[in-house]
């Protein structure tokens, strides 16, 4: 059920990524060697997320998502479109480590104690 339910959060977030990148006056393209760097920007000029494309469009690398305060609320790695590794997400006081291979979920694990919240963050960090 967990699994599920963070598959459908999953992809309304990546929907408003595709729907939000269609308004190009609130995001920054920025070509670095084979990868374009994108940073989409909220109307009051916080970052929303940034990450890379690779040559081919498609998402690579490690990509990085906000909310309107500047708190992070998710960031993950993507090959060649596809998830793979850990993502995290923070939902108020929990944290959920999600591991990918080949954009499949394949573990979850969610932390609501601060402490080992904390651990996890500066691990990532």
């Amino acid at each position: 059920m967990k699994t599920k339910l963070l598959s459908a959060i999953l992809v309304l977030f990546f929907f408003g990524i595709s729907t939000y990148a269609q308004n190009d006056k609130n995001v920054k393209i920025e070509k670095k060697g084979n990868l374009t760097e994108a940073t989409y920007y909220y109307d009051t000029g916080s970052i929303e997320q940034q990450g890379t494309f690779n040559a081919d469009g498609e998402l690579h690398g490690v990509w990085t998502s906000y909310d309107v305060e500047g708190n992070k609320i998710s960031v993950g790695q993507y090959v060649n479109g596809l998830k793979n590794g850990k993502w995290f997400f923070w939902t108020g006081e929990t944290l959920k480590e999600v591991d990918y291979v080949d954009s499949r979920i394949v573990n979850v694990v969610e932390w609501s104690d601060k402490s080992r919240m904390d651990a996890q963050i500066e691990k990532i960090n």
